[in-house]
């Protein structure tokens, strides 16, 4: 009988680091894209009609708003992706933290950060 591995391999490892890395470095490049649509909040309604300016400005707001929501959720996804590659330095990436055993390559490829197996996460609900 075959014994269940309880951890990925370092070649393993390196596969998912690579994943994560370049899914980190996306990561950061939209949120510093975020960030400065936030900053940049010039439309030049100068010499436009006060009732336009008024509309104007409530939709920058609007759209702030929802960049600082967007940039907020980036910023967790950074941290998480980097957390996860805290566990990968560790030996302990893949593990779930509910069950103990390995979470799927193929749900690692796709949420390189989860911490939890499929059967874990359906478990939550």
């Amino acid at each position: 009988m075959a014994e269940e591995k309880t951890r990925y391999s370092d070649e393993e490892l390196a596969e998912f680091k690579e994943i994560i890395l370049q899914k980190l470095d996306k990561a950061r490049k939209d949120y510093e894209l975020l960030k400065s649509s936030i900053r940049n909040d010039s439309h030049g309604t100068d010499d436009t009609s006060p009732t336009f300016k008024v509309l104007e400005e409530g939709a920058a707001t609007l759209s702030k708003e929802e960049s600082g929501k967007l940039a907020q959720r980036q910023l967790k996804f950074i941290q998480h992706l980097e957390a996860a590659l805290v566990r990968i330095e560790n030996k302990t990436y893949g593990v779930c933290r509910e069950t103990g055993k390995l979470i799927s390559k193929e749900r690692l490829r796709v949420v390189p950060h989860a911490t939890l197996s499929i059967d874990a996460k359906n478990n939550q609900k």
